[in-house]
Order: structure tokens, then C-alpha cells, then sequence
């Protein structure tokens, strides 16, 4: 029997677009609560520093990818399951103890810090429960750890640097899904990976690409307001479908580059109006 040939739809962006405005949600909560971030940065925001930054995430990136690869190369699936488990718990747990405070704030209302923690914790646990199937929960969790994530990635690192650190990754995004560890880890098998992509009908979707998307759209609406937020949001989505446009020729194809080349030029363009 002849296989299906795969057909890029506009329907296809649509749990893109909910990444990303879960982003715009919790941009919104952090900029209502007026609390100001530490600078998630090794550099201050000053000369070639941003670049420097901007080196330091894609090392951190491209070193996680290349453990994951060897670990997956190896087969030790039982215990690469575990470690992304676990991991996801932390990330989860910290999220939720940002949130909760920013919640807090607006609402007024004062908690101790060890009830917080108490909460965080305690819904943390409650949200492994996707990760261990691979059902819908699963999409609803990775969409909205990508959306929430990203947010906080925006807020937390400076305007340049994080220009810098998205176009870096989009270069290297290229690099190592035709040539290097993701494009590896793709065809060694991603069910021992739960969380990393979100199956949509009949394609996979990296959580970083998701979380990238939601950190671009959230920096530039912290930076420069809703105008340059949507024009960056239409830039991502219109970027993400030509490259689903791709995979009708090729099996595979890197999420970040045009999504992130239409989305920060679009943003940056709108802002300087």
C-alpha cells in the first residue's frame, strides 16, 4: 500500500498558536504584578556581552541534546525516562512556585513561603500523571509547560541577549536536525522521551521549538508592547506553516528558523513605527 502523502494544512499552527497564548497569559501576570526579574544572563546587557550570552545558552542546548543522544544510544530508555521525568518535575515545580507569587501579588493576598512550596509540590506531583501516558493530558501539559516557560525565559533575559540567543539557536537548530544530535534523537525514537514533542495528527513538534516561540513573543511584548507582540505572534505562526510546507518534501525539518526570522523581524519592524 502506497503511504500517505503528508499535506501541509493552516490547521496545523493551531496548537501553536495556544503555546503562545499561554505565553501572552503569563506575560500578562508578570507584567500586572510589577515584580522585576533577576537577569537569567551570565553578562551584563553591554558591548559583545549579549553575544557572550547568547554562546553560553547554546552550549547549555547543544550539550543537553548530545546527552540525550548518547544516553538514547546507549539504550538505557528505564532510566532516560526516569531523569526527564524528575526533570520535568523540578522545571514544574519551580514554575508553579513563580506563578503562585505573582498570583499572591496581584491578589493581595500573603502566603508563607512554606505553604507555597507545600502547593507547588503538591500540584507537581498531580501533573506527572501525563507523563507517565501518552495521551491527550500529555499535548495539554507540554503546551502549556512550553507557554508558561517561555514566558518566563522572556522575562527574565534582557532584550538583546535574547535576539542573540534566538538566532543562534535558529542556525543551530539547522545544523543539528539535518546533521547533528536532534535529528539522531528523531530517528532513534522519541517514546522515551515524554514531553520533548507535541503529537498533533500526524506530526511532531519540539518542546523547544514551542518554548522559543512563547519566550520570542513574550519578550516583545514586555519590550514593546501588544502591537509588536501580535505582528511577531502572525510572523511565528506564518513561519511555523511554511516550514510544515517543508516536511511535505522532507521527512524532517528544523521548527525555529523561519518561524524565528518572520517573528523577530515582524516585532521589531512594528516596534519601530
Amino acid at each position: 500500500m502506497k503511504e500517505k502523502r503528508f499535506v501541509a494544512s493552516i490547521s496545523l499552527i493551531t496548537p501553536l498558536f495556544i503555546s503562545i497564548l499561554i505565553a501572552v497569559m503569563c506575560s500578562a501576570i508578570i507584567m500586572r504584578s510589577d515584580v522585576e526579574f533577576t537577569s537569567a544572563t551570565i553578562f551584563p546587557e553591554t558591548g559583545l556581552n549579549p553575544i557572550l550570552n547568547a554562546v553560553f545558552y547554546l552550549i547549555i542546548v547543544s550539550c543537553s541534546a548530545t546527552l540525550i543522544y548518547f544516553l538514547l544510544k546507549i539504550a538505557v530508555h528505564r532510566f532516560l525516562r526516569v531523569l526527564m521525568t524528575i526533570a520535568f518535575f523540578l522545571a514544574t515545580f519551580a514554575l508553579l512556585v513563580v506563578y503562585l507569587q505573582l498570583l499572591l501579588k496581584i491578589l493581595t493576598i500573603e502566603l508563607s513561603m512554606l505553604t507555597v512550596f507545600f502547593l507547588a509540590f503538591t500540584l507537581s506531583l498531580f501533573l506527572l500523571k501525563p507523563l507517565m501516558t501518552t495521551s491527550r493530558t500529555l499535548n495539554v501539559f507540554t503546551l502549556a509547560f512550553s507557554g508558561s516557560t517561555g514566558a518566563l525565559l522572556g522575562a527574565s533575559i534582557p532584550l538583546l541577549s535574547s535576539i542573540y540567543i534566538l538566532i543562534l539557536l535558529a542556525f543551530y537548530d539547522i545544523i543539528s536536525v539535518f546533521y547533528g544530535p536532534i535529528g539522531k534523537i528523531v530517528s532513534l525514537g522519541l517514546e522515551y522521551l515524554p514531553g520533548v514533542t507535541f503529537y498533533y495528527r500526524n506530526i511532531q513538534i519540539g518542546l523547544g521549538d514551542l518554548t522559543f516561540y512563547s519566550m520570542l513573543v513574550s519578550r516583545l511584548l514586555l519590550s514593546f508592547g501588544w502591537l509588536a507582540c501580535s505582528a511577531g505572534t502572525l510572523g511565528v505562526l506564518l513561519g511555523s506553516y511554511l516550514s510544515f510546507k517543508m516536511l511535505e518534501k522532507k521527512k524532517i525539518f528544523p521548527g525555529l528558523p523561519f518561524s524565528i526570522l518572520f517573528g523577530l523581524s515582524a516585532g521589531i519592524l512594528v516596534s519601530t513605527i
